[in-house]
């Protein structure tokens, strides 16, 4: 079944799995009509856990479930889930290794009517700060779906950031998720574009309108931690300079992950994203992404720059 929404996607591919694995329980800090666990909580209530506005309280009962067996998914927005529960993803979590899954839904600038408070643009820098952590930032709903699949079958600690909103989607439905494998989207040779998340559709439109004069080859980042760093350098290697484009703090997200990955084979890169700065409210989505660049021309801008001075 195909979906243009992640969080309906996530939702409904944990009631997917489900249904075959009974390890996989879920857990909701008082937002699962938004996170979508109340698909899971329809299906399965005895295996749901409402846990109220109490994210740490979460995290630890999480915990302790990953040691009894079973899968744990925590669902909250991603400032929340990330933020709030740090100490204990760190103390316990990741220390431990524990097999707990999190889920940062309405990442980004996505829940724009709910201005900086509840926009989260630092949350891959942190959890890639983070030991024993896979941070997993999907493109689209398609993506989504295999992405969940691949975080059930994984062992450990594993970070997912989804959209609020409803896009098209620029991948393939049902195509296996590979954990840290970047994938060329659209071959190129002058610049490569490296992109996470809903970027990767701007990326890609970006890369169609300049075809006529620069070849952009894009690059979905959809795996920022673990990231096969020889993969990243074979993408780059045939282009004269790189692009990043996220939505997220140009420090310590995608973007670094991709400079740290070329560091012993340089090339000149530029970073489109959040410049160190909070979001803010809007009337919608769009509207906010054009207020900070985030935007296909913002994209063809960057490319340009590169082509020219290099």
């Amino acid at each position: 079944m195909g979906y243009t929404n992640q969080r309906q996607a996530y939702g409904n591919t944990l009631v997917e799995l489900g249904k075959t694995d009974e390890r996989i329980v879920v857990l909701d800090a008082d937002l699962g009509g938004s996170t979508m666990g109340k698909l899971f909580e329809a299906e399965f209530p005895e295996r749901h856990f409402e846990m109220g506005i109490a994210e740490a309280d979460m995290t630890s009962v999480a915990a302790g479930l990953a040691q009894t067996g079973h899968i744990p998914f925590t669902n909250s927005f991603a400032v929340f889930s990330g933020g709030r529960a740090f100490d204990q993803i760190r103390q316990t979590i990741a220390i431990g290794k524990l097999n707990v899954k999190i889920c940062g839904s309405s990442s980004g600038l996505s829940d724009f009517g709910d201005g900086a408070t509840h926009q989260c643009v630092e949350d891959m820098a942190i959890f890639r700060a983070v030991p024993n952590m896979t941070v997993l930032c999907p493109a689209d709903a398609n993506e989504t779906v295999e992405a969940v699949k691949a975080m059930v079958e994984m062992q450990g600690p594993c970070y997912i950031r989804l959209n609020r909103n409803d896009y098209e989607n620029s991948t393939q439905e049902g195509v296996p998720f590979k954990i840290g494998e970047p994938v060329i989207m659209r071959e190129g040779h002058d610049i490569a574009l490296f992109a996470a998340g809903y970027m990767v559709h701007l990326a890609l439109e970006a890369a169609e309108a300049l075809k006529d004069k620069i070849s952009v080859k894009v690059i979905n980042v959809a795996t920022i931690k673990p990231l096969n760093t020889e993969a990243v350098i074979a993408a780059a290697a045939d282009c004269k300079a790189v692009v990043t484009a996220e939505e997220h703090n140009i420090r310590g997200g995608m973007g670094s992950a991709i400079a740290e990955a070329l560091c012993k084979n340089p090339k000149p890169i530029e970073f489109v994203g959040m410049k160190d700065e909070f979001g803010c409210s809007a009337h919608n989505y769009k509207e906010l992404l054009e207020h900070f660049g985030l935007t296909t021309k913002a994209l063809i801008a960057a490319v340009e720059k590169m082509y020219n001075n290099y």
